[in-house]
């Protein structure tokens, strides 16, 4: 459960979340933003611009200052917060994608802890919008590149399994944890395999953007290659 310092400037701090390390606890019990004062105590305002569910690894970023928690709201409205997530779906064939995936996000009346896609104007429901592309498709895995233009609780899980491609390891959305291939060998993943792995984000200070890149770690590797994926495949 170790936490890494991606990026650190006047004005942002971008760290590397562990699974199962959640980026807020309600009770003030151990989680990315308590981690995040730890390492970084003299932060005149230390505040997470994003949120990555307690299974999702990657990078999270917390503005410093006042300005740089402005910069990223601005940048946010005007479509400037760009990011890049990996994902290794359950797909025995390999999928055909659309341009974007627009079904608004739900709650679950039987779960509020859940979500659920509903069509686009649905009463209730936020609309959403993910940009899918598929790297590579082996075995029973696809690698999908996912680029959210609207951050909604779940939201790419949800879009993923509506189009057929639950997340490998992701129960909640019809995901399986255990996949036995042809030769007998199994895959196993004990959370749901979706990684944060690149982000655009605007200089505070001066003119052009910050780009930055964070692997998935092994645990997200490890069943990729299995099944004969190329490694090179999960370069951000």
């Amino acid at each position: 459960m170790n936490v890494t310092v991606v990026h650190r400037d006047a004005h942002l701090l971008v760290l590397s979340k562990p699974p199962r390390l959640p980026t807020t606890h309600p009770s003030g019990g151990d989680c990315l933003v308590r981690r995040a004062t730890a390492l970084d105590p003299d932060a005149p305002h230390l505040h997470a611009s994003s949120r990555l569910d307690a299974e999702v690894t990657g990078m999270v970023t917390f503005a410093r200052t006042k300005r740089a928690n402005e910069a990223l709201r601005r940048a946010r409205r005007e479509g400037r917060y760009g990011r890049l997530y990996l994902a290794l779906a359950i797909a025995p064939d390999a999928p055909t994608l659309a341009d974007a995936w627009t079904e608004a996000i739900a709650m679950d009346p039987a779960d509020p802890r859940r979500r659920r896609a509903v069509p686009p104007g649905t009463a209730d429901a936020k609309a959403s919008r993910t940009h899918p592309a598929l790297r590579a498709h082996v075995g029973p895995l696809a690698l999908l590149a996912l680029r959210p233009q609207t951050g909604r609780t779940h939201q790419l899980r949800v879009h993923a399994a509506a189009h057929g491609l639950p997340l490998f390891g992701d129960v909640h959305y019809g995901g399986e944890k255990r996949l036995v291939l042809p030769d007998g060998r199994v895959l196993t993943a004990r959370r749901t395999l979706l990684h944060c792995a690149a982000l655009t984000l605007p200089r505070v200070e001066g003119t052009g953007e910050l780009h930055l890149r964070l692997p998935p770690p092994p645990d997200f590797a490890r069943p990729w290659t299995t099944v004969g994926g190329d490694p090179a495949a999960l370069d951000p």
